[in-house]
């Protein structure tokens, strides 16, 4: 496991993606309201379009463009007019910081 400190944790704001750049992949950060934080793909697969500066609500990310929901637990699309997922991956949260493991994405 390659770990990458993305952010502190208190940068985060509940239910609001906070878009990082680890080396070159944009990936979008989310504390949801039931405190997990949670790394997903931060392009949407449908139309090249931060996620991060989409909605965040019931354990999904809406891209703002087209309206597609991404499940942030898998990255599968819940809705067209996306049909392929979005990685994610593995979050820790150690001493108030925010680490993901770039190197190993999961998709569903």
């Amino acid at each position: 496991m390659s770990d990458e400190r993305v952010c502190a944790l208190n940068e985060l704001v509940v239910d609001q993606a906070k878009r990082v750049v680890v080396g070159s992949l944009p990936v979008a950060i989310v504390l949801d309201a039931a405190g997990d934080v949670h790394a997903i793909g931060d392009t949407c697969t449908h139309g090249d379009i931060s996620l991060a500066e989409g909605f965040v609500e019931d354990g999904t990310l809406e891209c703002w463009a087209h309206g597609s929901k991404f499940q942030l637990t898998t990255g599968k699309p819940l809705t067209l007019p996306a049909f392929e997922p979005v990685p994610v991956f593995t979050v820790s949260v150690r001493d108030g910081d925010v680490f993901i493991d770039p190197t190993n994405p999961k998709v569903i």
